[in-house]
């Protein structure tokens, strides 16, 4: 009987020290982290060689929608992802009655104005097409970096967050604008005059971001950002995470590799 208890004991004692991702210390050091083009590969270069510095095992895993990233991290298959803005964050973990948190912002691909027809805004003839998202914000954005640039205007009481074609007030070349799902942009430019592109679609199209004609200057609630679950917020490895994103090696990675994005405040400080 003294026999089993002492199995019973060293198996229990085992079983401890091989928890909690083989660390003795109790602290993660297995991390799963998932993002949508091009922001996996933001992970997979800028931030998982300076986590594997600090000993960590570290997996990228690429999403294709902006769906499931979210559902992973809620369901602990991921511990953070990096794809969402503030904006989306906010309203999916409402929708879908989850706790999300923002840990610190990177570079994000703007939307721009491209088209195959014209070098600048000043050739855009008049009823020219502009291809723009069917979706509430990718439209308004896309609208904004035309009102922004002089060539619509607006009532100065709307939200540029939700701006549609039915708040333009001032449209002096009659453009015609042609809804498009978000991802198929890329494919209108050889049907239309201009299109507004989000960049991760632009990318994905092999379109060089800074070929647009004019790039949207990013608020700080559209900027991405890397998101965890709120429960995990205080924990190490989000702060390693966090430092990981702070550091020389990820700043360097973004100057050679994702040129054109949008910068958040923090890193021109």
């Amino acid at each position: 009987m003294k026999k089993v208890v002492l199995l019973m004991i060293l198996i229990g004692l085992l079983a401890a020290c091989g928890s909690d991702d083989g660390s003795a210390s109790g602290e993660k050091k297995e991390l799963v982290l998932g993002g949508t083009i091009p922001y996996s590969d933001m992970l997979e270069e800028g931030v998982k060689p300076y986590l594997e510095e600090q000993g960590y095992t570290v997996t990228i895993e690429e999403f294709n929608d902006y769906v499931q990233p979210n559902k992973a991290l809620d369901n602990g298959s991921l511990d953070a992802n990096l794809f969402q803005h503030l904006v989306y964050m906010e309203a999916f973990a409402e929708e879908n009655d989850m706790e999300l948190s923002s840990v610190i912002t990177v570079p994000t691909a703007p939307i721009g104005i491209y088209s195959n027809d014209y070098d600048s805004l000043d050739e855009i003839e008049e009823g020219s097409t502009v291809a723009v998202a069917n979706d509430p914000t990718n439209l308004a954005r896309g609208l904004t970096v035309l009102r922004d640039n002089g060539v619509i205007e607006f009532n100065d009481d709307v939200d540029p967050l939700r701006a549609s074609e039915k708040d333009i007030t001032s449209n002096p070349l009659n453009l015609q604008f042609e809804p498009v799902e978000a991802a198929q942009l890329p494919r209108t430019l050889d049907s239309v005059d201009l299109a507004a592109i989000n960049g991760n679609f632009a990318i994905s199209a092999g379109i060089d971001l800074t070929t647009a004609l004019v790039r949207d200057e990013l608020p700080e609630n559209i900027i991405n950002r890397v998101v965890v679950k709120t429960e995990n917020l205080d924990a190490a490895y989000v702060e390693d995470i966090k430092e990981a994103v702070e550091s020389d090696h990820f700043k360097e990675v973004i100057e050679e590799q994702f040129q054109g994005f949008h910068k958040p405040d923090w890193m021109s400080e």
